[in-house]
């Protein structure tokens, strides 16, 4: 993707702030002559920022600014290792607001809606920033936060929410709950605005059907403000993400070079504006790519596609890299399957062991399901697999993100 004018004038001017003071980046970018950086090409030389590295800053150590600008902290949502802690100034959470706004417009979701909002709040971006978005459109925010089921389907009731902002995970908990109640005449949503993790289009498809609603994907990371730099339209062909705000690369997760537009790779992202804590070159670890052209929405933001995964999420089994977009796929096609499923890899007599559960739609004979699952496996992913069908609702629900890959070996 060709770097604006505006990008690269933004980038550079970030470059000279960063390294005219103490901050974590002078110390990264040291020995870069910056003023030497004079085209795109020169700034797709810099480094990459890692993970790592913001661990590394912790607790403050990413801070750009004064203690007197900053307002807020955030920090990221993963549950290993040390956490990544996110300074924001007060313009940081006025842009996040502006960004979040636009997803919903994105959406057509206006000031007369009322948005059901379960992802957490505290220290997790998520909540707050389905609230800042709704607040500044002037949409009625229902600041739920996860769990309690009984409440969430009360509340959505008798508010009459018309959107509702959570994981997938939790949208099919509550989507199989309002059937199961025999809620659904009772209930008023008509958009879902889901984020968080990635899901296949079985998931999606039965999260549609039994809530009736259309459905949006919106895409974010705590490091990059939080959900709301990506969101997608009607067209339902990708993510327009907010070039004005931030830019995107995507690159060869081996290599780090830039690949050529359309073909998948890692997204890298760049902010122009934070001043909290900006991120020069940050690897996400998502794996997308950019969807040349323009949209038939008319939107004039460009657009990467859904992701397909994480570059930590695959793993590598009898020589053969697997995804979860894969077996999600394979699923999409086996009509006894239902979307949910999980992954188990386990290490038994000297060699790996693999075993898919996954839930079957009622009335099928789980025998001859296993049978067909199986068969599609090894056909599309390469591998033979031991299968167990289950019912529908055996698997676990989450109200966070679902895990569906779990690596036993090690």
């Amino acid at each position: 993707m060709q770097m604006t004018e505006l990008q690269f004038k933004l980038i550079k001017e970030n470059l000279r702030l960063l390294t005219s003071k103490p901050c974590f980046y002078k110390e990264k970018l040291t020995g870069i002559d910056i003023e030497s950086i004079q085209s795109q090409e020169d700034f797709e030389k810099l480094p990459f920022t890692w993970k790592g590295d913001l661990r590394e800053a912790y607790p403050l150590g990413l801070q750009a600014v004064p203690d007197e600008e900053i307002v807020r902290i955030h920090s990221s949502s993963g549950t290993t290792g040390t956490p990544i802690i996110i300074p924001y100034t007060q313009k940081d959470v006025d842009d996040w607001a502006k960004m979040f706004a636009r997803c919903y417009e994105m959406a057509g979701i206006t000031a007369l809606d009322r948005i059901h909002i379960t992802p957490g709040y505290g220290l997790w971006t998520a909540g707050i920033g389905f609230q800042l978005g709704a607040e500044l459109l002037g949409a009625m925010a229902v600041p739920m936060g996860p769990g309690n089921t009984d409440k969430q389907l009360r509340m959505m009731r008798d508010l009459q929410s018309t959107v509702l902002c959570a994981t997938s995970s939790y949208a099919l908990l509550l989507a199989e709950e309002i059937a199961k109640r025999d809620m659904t005449d009772k209930i008023y949503l008509k958009k879902g605005v889901i984020g968080s993790e990635r899901w296949g289009a079985k998931m999606r498809k039965r999260i549609a059907d039994e809530l009736g609603v259309k459905l949006y994907d919106i895409y974010g990371l705590t490091e990059v403000y939080g959900p709301g730099i990506a969101m997608s339209c009607d067209c339902e062909c990708g993510m327009h993400y907010w070039d004005d705000y931030v830019y995107f690369e995507i690159v060869d997760p081996k290599t780090g070079e830039n690949v050529p537009d359309g073909e998948i790779g890692e997204l890298v992202v760049t902010t122009l504006r934070k001043q909290g804590a900006p991120l020069i070159r940050y690897r996400t670890h998502d794996l997308t790519r950019f969807i040349p052209g323009s949209c038939p929405c008319g939107s004039k933001y460009p657009r990467i596609d859904t992701l397909i995964g994480r570059t930590d999420d695959m793993v590598k089994v009898k020589g053969v890299n697997i995804f979860p977009s894969q077996i999600e796929d394979m699923l999409k096609g086996v009509k006894e399957a239902s979307s949910e499923y999980q992954f188990m890899l386990d290490h038994m007599n000297g060699k790996d062991v693999c075993t898919l559960f996954v839930e079957v739609n009622k009335g099928v004979e789980l025998k001859e399901a296993a049978k067909v699952i199986q068969k599609e496996f090894k056909e599309k992913i390469g591998i033979t697999t031991n299968v167990k069908p289950v019912a529908i609702g055996d698997l676990p629900r989450s109200e966070k993100k679902s895990t569906r890959i779990f690596d036993n070996r090690y």
